[in-house]
Protein backbone atom coordinates (compact mmCIF):
# COMPACT_ATOMS: atom_id res chain seq x y z
CA UNK A 1 0.00 0.00 0.00
CA UNK A 2 3.38 2.27 -0.32
CA UNK A 3 5.27 2.77 -3.08
CA UNK A 4 8.90 1.46 -2.38
CA UNK A 5 10.56 0.90 -5.65
CA UNK A 6 10.92 -2.62 -7.66
CA UNK A 7 12.32 -5.95 -7.20
CA UNK A 8 14.64 -8.13 -9.15
CA UNK A 9 15.81 -11.92 -8.98
CA UNK A 10 15.36 -14.98 -10.53
CA UNK A 11 13.84 -18.08 -9.14
CA UNK A 12 14.57 -21.51 -9.46
CA UNK A 13 11.59 -23.80 -10.98
CA UNK A 14 8.97 -25.39 -8.77
CA UNK A 15 6.70 -28.13 -9.35
CA UNK A 16 3.03 -27.62 -8.95
CA UNK A 17 1.18 -28.77 -5.54
CA UNK A 18 -2.38 -27.54 -5.18
CA UNK A 19 -2.65 -24.90 -7.42
CA UNK A 20 0.74 -23.59 -5.85
CA UNK A 21 4.37 -23.68 -6.72
CA UNK A 22 6.43 -25.46 -3.84
CA UNK A 23 10.50 -24.95 -3.47
CA UNK A 24 12.27 -27.48 -2.95
CA UNK A 25 12.21 -26.50 0.94
CA UNK A 26 8.41 -27.75 1.32
CA UNK A 27 7.61 -23.67 1.45
CA UNK A 28 4.44 -22.63 -0.82
CA UNK A 29 4.73 -19.97 -3.10
CA UNK A 30 1.54 -17.99 -4.93
CA UNK A 31 0.25 -19.73 -7.95
CA UNK A 32 1.50 -17.84 -11.24
CA UNK A 33 -1.55 -17.93 -12.70
CA UNK A 34 -3.68 -16.90 -9.33
CA UNK A 35 -5.92 -13.86 -9.07
CA UNK A 36 -4.28 -11.67 -6.59
CA UNK A 37 -6.47 -9.28 -3.93
CA UNK A 38 -4.85 -6.85 -1.66
CA UNK A 39 -6.74 -5.76 1.20
CA UNK A 40 -4.83 -3.91 3.52
CA UNK A 41 -7.39 -1.55 3.91
CA UNK A 42 -9.48 -3.65 5.73
CA UNK A 43 -10.42 -7.79 5.47
CA UNK A 44 -13.46 -8.82 3.39
CA UNK A 45 -14.69 -11.98 2.13
CA UNK A 46 -12.38 -11.94 -1.53
CA UNK A 47 -14.68 -12.51 -5.06
CA UNK A 48 -15.00 -16.05 -5.99
CA UNK A 49 -12.23 -15.56 -8.81
CA UNK A 50 -9.63 -14.74 -5.92
CA UNK A 51 -6.72 -17.02 -5.18
CA UNK A 52 -4.24 -15.05 -3.60
CA UNK A 53 -5.52 -12.74 -0.75
CA UNK A 54 -2.83 -9.77 1.15
CA UNK A 55 -3.87 -9.19 4.44
CA UNK A 56 -2.20 -7.10 7.21
CA UNK A 57 -0.70 -9.42 10.18
CA UNK A 58 -3.54 -8.57 12.75
CA UNK A 59 -6.11 -9.91 10.19
CA UNK A 60 -6.43 -13.72 9.86
CA UNK A 61 -6.10 -15.06 6.16
CA UNK A 62 -8.61 -15.49 3.55
CA UNK A 63 -9.89 -18.81 3.78
CA UNK A 64 -9.02 -20.97 0.64
CA UNK A 65 -6.74 -18.60 -0.88
CA UNK A 66 -2.79 -18.40 -0.56
CA UNK A 67 -2.26 -15.87 2.34
CA UNK A 68 0.10 -13.12 2.61
CA UNK A 69 0.82 -11.82 5.57
CA UNK A 70 2.20 -8.15 5.69
CA UNK A 71 4.17 -7.11 8.28
CA UNK A 72 5.62 -3.56 8.78
CA UNK A 73 8.84 -4.68 9.67
CA UNK A 74 11.14 -1.76 9.40
CA UNK A 75 8.89 1.05 10.56
CA UNK A 76 5.77 1.44 13.69
CA UNK A 77 2.43 1.86 12.92
CA UNK A 78 1.49 5.42 13.03
CA UNK A 79 -0.18 6.81 16.24
CA UNK A 80 -3.78 7.49 15.95
CA UNK A 81 -5.26 10.70 14.52
CA UNK A 82 -6.68 11.19 18.28
CA UNK A 83 -3.35 11.55 19.46
CA UNK A 84 -0.57 9.07 19.92
CA UNK A 85 -1.37 6.59 23.23
CA UNK A 86 1.23 4.39 24.45
CA UNK A 87 -1.50 1.56 25.05
CA UNK A 88 -1.77 0.66 21.62
CA UNK A 89 0.96 -1.92 20.89
CA UNK A 90 2.65 -1.32 17.56
CA UNK A 91 2.28 2.64 17.57
CA UNK A 92 5.02 5.19 17.89
CA UNK A 93 4.04 6.29 20.79
CA UNK A 94 3.95 2.34 22.55
CA UNK A 95 7.35 1.53 20.55
CA UNK A 96 8.89 4.76 22.40
CA UNK A 97 7.07 4.02 25.78
CA UNK A 98 8.26 0.62 25.75
CA UNK A 99 11.28 0.02 23.54
CA UNK A 100 12.96 3.73 22.94
CA UNK A 101 16.41 1.61 22.42
CA UNK A 102 15.00 0.30 19.52
CA UNK A 103 13.68 3.69 17.58
CA UNK A 104 16.14 6.26 14.98
CA UNK A 105 16.85 9.26 16.26
CA UNK A 106 19.08 12.42 14.75
CA UNK A 107 21.98 13.98 16.72
CA UNK A 108 19.73 15.74 18.76
CA UNK A 109 17.36 12.77 19.91
CA UNK A 110 14.41 13.43 17.76
CA UNK A 111 12.58 10.40 16.41
CA UNK A 112 13.49 9.95 12.55
CA UNK A 113 10.16 9.80 11.03
CA UNK A 114 8.48 8.46 7.34
CA UNK A 115 6.52 12.04 6.57
CA UNK A 116 4.60 10.70 4.11
CA UNK A 117 2.84 7.96 6.57
CA UNK A 118 4.09 9.42 10.22
CA UNK A 119 5.37 6.28 11.05
CA UNK A 120 8.85 6.25 13.29
CA UNK A 121 12.06 4.30 11.68
CA UNK A 122 13.58 1.38 13.74
CA UNK A 123 17.35 1.56 14.46
CA UNK A 124 19.03 -1.48 12.78
CA UNK A 125 22.57 0.14 12.46
CA UNK A 126 24.20 -2.88 14.41
CA UNK A 127 23.75 -6.48 15.33
CA UNK A 128 22.51 -5.74 18.56
CA UNK A 129 20.08 -3.53 17.59
CA UNK A 130 18.68 -5.76 14.60
CA UNK A 131 19.12 -8.53 17.28
CA UNK A 132 16.98 -6.94 19.99
CA UNK A 133 14.26 -6.27 17.28
CA UNK A 134 14.11 -9.62 15.89
CA UNK A 135 13.21 -10.70 19.49
CA UNK A 136 10.18 -8.97 19.35
CA UNK A 137 9.19 -9.34 15.74
CA UNK A 138 9.89 -12.98 15.61
CA UNK A 139 6.58 -13.30 17.66
CA UNK A 140 5.07 -11.47 14.83
CA UNK A 141 6.30 -13.74 11.98
CA UNK A 142 5.13 -16.95 14.09
CA UNK A 143 1.64 -15.26 14.66
CA UNK A 144 1.32 -15.62 11.00
CA UNK A 145 2.29 -18.78 10.69
CA UNK A 146 -0.05 -20.26 13.49
CA UNK A 147 -2.58 -18.17 11.84
CA UNK A 148 -1.99 -20.02 8.54
CA UNK A 149 -0.67 -17.65 6.27
CA UNK A 150 1.88 -19.16 3.48
CA UNK A 151 4.01 -15.90 3.34
CA UNK A 152 4.88 -12.70 4.66
CA UNK A 153 5.22 -9.60 2.89
CA UNK A 154 8.01 -7.31 5.33
CA UNK A 155 7.64 -3.91 4.25
CA UNK A 156 9.53 -0.98 4.07
CA UNK A 157 12.88 -2.31 2.85
CA UNK A 158 13.78 0.92 1.60
CA UNK A 159 13.53 2.69 4.90
CA UNK A 160 17.52 3.75 4.57
CA UNK A 161 15.57 6.54 1.58
CA UNK A 162 14.17 8.28 4.66
CA UNK A 163 16.20 7.78 7.10
CA UNK A 164 18.35 11.04 6.48
CA UNK A 165 21.74 9.12 5.91
CA UNK A 166 21.91 7.19 8.64
CA UNK A 167 20.89 3.85 7.32
CA UNK A 168 21.90 1.97 4.33
CA UNK A 169 20.41 -0.72 2.01
CA UNK A 170 22.74 -2.65 3.54
CA UNK A 171 21.53 -2.79 7.33
CA UNK A 172 18.18 -3.84 6.07
CA UNK A 173 19.70 -6.80 4.13
CA UNK A 174 21.20 -7.39 7.27
CA UNK A 175 18.35 -7.64 9.23
CA UNK A 176 16.74 -9.92 6.32
CA UNK A 177 19.21 -12.33 6.39
CA UNK A 178 18.19 -13.15 9.96
CA UNK A 179 14.50 -12.63 9.38
CA UNK A 180 14.47 -14.70 6.04
CA UNK A 181 16.02 -18.07 7.97
CA UNK A 182 13.37 -17.79 10.63
CA UNK A 183 10.27 -17.21 8.37
CA UNK A 184 11.76 -20.12 6.15
CA UNK A 185 11.65 -22.12 9.35
CA UNK A 186 8.65 -21.15 9.91
CA UNK A 187 6.89 -22.40 6.49
CA UNK A 188 6.90 -19.16 5.60
CA UNK A 189 7.93 -18.01 1.72
CA UNK A 190 9.12 -14.19 1.93
CA UNK A 191 8.45 -11.69 -0.31
CA UNK A 192 11.12 -9.09 -1.62
CA UNK A 193 8.88 -5.59 -1.11
CA UNK A 194 8.88 -3.54 -4.26
CA UNK A 195 13.13 -1.96 -3.81
CA UNK A 196 13.89 -3.14 -7.49
CA UNK A 197 17.78 -1.92 -7.13
CA UNK A 198 17.86 -5.30 -5.39
CA UNK A 199 18.88 -7.14 -8.90
CA UNK A 200 20.61 -10.47 -8.20
CA UNK A 201 21.27 -10.26 -4.79
CA UNK A 202 17.17 -10.85 -3.58
CA UNK A 203 17.20 -14.10 -4.76
CA UNK A 204 20.63 -14.82 -2.96
CA UNK A 205 19.65 -13.59 -0.07
CA UNK A 206 17.19 -15.62 0.16
CA UNK A 207 13.45 -13.98 -0.99
CA UNK A 208 11.22 -16.27 -2.93
CA UNK A 209 8.67 -13.83 -4.47
CA UNK A 210 8.13 -10.05 -5.90
CA UNK A 211 5.36 -7.97 -4.22
CA UNK A 212 5.30 -4.75 -6.90
CA UNK A 213 3.85 -1.70 -6.33
CA UNK A 214 3.33 0.47 -9.66
CA UNK A 215 5.83 -1.09 -11.49
CA UNK A 216 4.19 -0.41 -14.83
CA UNK A 217 3.67 2.85 -14.09
CA UNK A 218 7.75 3.94 -13.06
CA UNK A 219 8.36 1.35 -15.80
CA UNK A 220 10.60 -1.29 -13.73
CA UNK A 221 8.65 -4.06 -14.30
CA UNK A 222 11.57 -5.75 -16.46
CA UNK A 223 13.48 -5.25 -13.28
CA UNK A 224 11.93 -8.08 -11.97
CA UNK A 225 13.23 -11.59 -12.62
CA UNK A 226 11.01 -14.06 -10.66
CA UNK A 227 9.43 -15.66 -13.39
CA UNK A 228 5.61 -15.61 -12.38
CA UNK A 229 6.12 -14.97 -9.11
CA UNK A 230 5.62 -11.30 -9.38
CA UNK A 231 2.36 -9.77 -7.70
CA UNK A 232 1.71 -6.59 -8.93
CA UNK A 233 -0.62 -3.89 -8.02
CA UNK A 234 -1.34 -0.97 -9.90
CA UNK A 235 -3.22 2.15 -8.27
CA UNK A 236 -6.55 4.19 -9.77
CA UNK A 237 -4.94 7.77 -8.87
CA UNK A 238 -2.03 7.43 -11.50
CA UNK A 239 -3.48 8.70 -14.43
CA UNK A 240 -2.56 7.56 -17.55
CA UNK A 241 0.94 7.14 -19.26
CA UNK A 242 1.46 8.00 -22.97
CA UNK A 243 4.00 5.56 -24.98
CA UNK A 244 4.82 5.72 -28.80
CA UNK A 245 1.32 7.87 -29.41
CA UNK A 246 -1.15 5.44 -27.07
CA UNK A 247 -2.43 6.83 -24.12
CA UNK A 248 -3.59 4.53 -21.57
CA UNK A 249 -3.82 3.90 -17.74
CA UNK A 250 -0.87 2.30 -15.58
CA UNK A 251 -3.04 -1.05 -15.28
CA UNK A 252 -4.37 -1.09 -18.96
CA UNK A 253 -0.88 -1.06 -19.73
CA UNK A 254 0.02 -3.77 -17.80
CA UNK A 255 -2.61 -5.83 -18.67
CA UNK A 256 -1.51 -5.32 -22.68
CA UNK A 257 1.72 -5.79 -21.79
CA UNK A 258 1.77 -8.91 -19.33
CA UNK A 259 -1.43 -10.17 -18.77
CA UNK A 260 -1.08 -13.99 -18.17
CA UNK A 261 2.89 -13.26 -17.13
CA UNK A 262 1.59 -12.84 -13.54
CA UNK A 263 -0.76 -11.79 -11.13
CA UNK A 264 -1.90 -7.92 -11.61
CA UNK A 265 -4.63 -6.02 -9.83
CA UNK A 266 -5.86 -2.85 -9.81
CA UNK A 267 -6.60 -1.48 -6.49
CA UNK A 268 -7.64 1.81 -5.16
CA UNK A 269 -4.61 3.84 -2.88
CA UNK A 270 -6.20 2.94 0.36
CA UNK A 271 -7.25 -0.63 -0.87
CA UNK A 272 -10.59 -0.20 0.99
CA UNK A 273 -13.03 -3.39 1.96
CA UNK A 274 -15.74 -3.84 -0.44
CA UNK A 275 -18.38 -1.49 0.26
CA UNK A 276 -16.67 1.87 0.74
CA UNK A 277 -17.02 4.45 -2.11
CA UNK A 278 -13.83 4.05 -2.54
CA UNK A 279 -13.27 0.54 -3.32
CA UNK A 280 -11.94 -0.51 -6.55
CA UNK A 281 -10.43 -3.94 -7.70
CA UNK A 282 -10.36 -5.49 -10.80
CA UNK A 283 -7.73 -8.05 -12.09
CA UNK A 284 -6.16 -8.97 -15.58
Amino acid sequence: MRRTGGAAALLAAAALVAGCAAADDGIRLPPPDGVLDYQLGGAYAPAPEVTIVVRDRTEAPADGAYGVCYVNLFQTQPDPASGPDPALEGTTAWWDAVHPELLLRDADGTLVVDEEWNEALFDIRTAAAREALLQIQSAWLRGCADDGYDAVEPDNLDQHERSHGLQTLDHALAYMSEVIPLAHRLGLAVAQKNTAELGASGPELGFDFAVAEECELHDECADYRYPGRVLEIEYDDTGVVERDGITRTAFEWACARRAGDHPITLRDRDATPRGDPAHVFAHC
